[in-house]
């Protein structure tokens, strides 16, 4: 485990390649049992549980599967709703449920077929699934390099945390670093979970 995840975006981009590899080593069976795991460490939140506007994500390239999720939050009245890459380089969300029509957008990621009104902005949301490639227990996230999540989040920064929407990091339990030195845009986790357990980054320092 590296002991510190240093700024310069070249070595970042060599450890997302490791770590990319180290998330594709794992077999399907693995990858199965660990989407199961999952969703007893989630409904340990409490907003998880109760408030209506839940954003996932579509897994692509071994991200850990949220499909697990998806029963119970429609038993719940809870709407779950996946991200689309919108022109101003930020994400909207919108709700989606299995069987509804969806498109790839320009990254190969599937995207809910809905028009722009119904889009909605990252406020809207009350808890946030974030993938990621690799996390600290401070509830620092490498992520994909696109800024995404970062730039959509951007507000939170401004505000005391916990505060809406929560953002909760999804992974694998191999995916931890030992520490990752944010860069002054990064937006920190709340929480991040995986199949072993629940990260409260609350009540960490940054």
């Amino acid at each position: 485990m590296p002991s510190s995840i240093p700024r310069d975006e070249s070595e970042r981009s060599a450890l997302r390649k490791v770590l990319r590899e180290r998330r594709a080593s794992l077999s399907a069976g693995e990858r199965i049992a660990a989407a199961g795991a999952l969703v007893e460490h989630l409904e340990a939140i409490p907003e998880f549980l109760t408030d209506p506007n839940i954003a996932g994500y579509w897994a692509v390239a071994g991200e850990l599967p949220l499909a697990a999720i998806i029963g119970s939050l429609r038993a719940r009245d809870q709407l779950y709703h996946l991200p689309i890459v919108a022109d101003d380089a930020r994400l909207r969300f919108a709700p989606w449920r299995p069987g509804s029509a969806i498109v790839t957008n320009r990254y190969g990621i599937p995207e809910p077929v809905v028009s722009p009104d119904e889009q909605l902005t990252g406020d809207a949301m009350d808890v946030v699934l974030v993938p990621l490639l690799g996390f600290d227990r401070r509830g620092h996230r490498l992520g994909f390099g696109g800024g995404y999540y970062d730039r959509t989040f951007a507000f939170l920064s401004a505000e005391a945390r916990p505060s809406k929407p929560l953002l909760v990091g999804i992974g694998y339990a191999a995916q931890e670093l030992a520490d990752i030195e944010p860069r002054e845009w990064d937006v920190r986790l709340d929480y991040i979970a995986t199949e072993r357990e629940l990260v409260d980054c609350t009540t960490t320092e940054s």
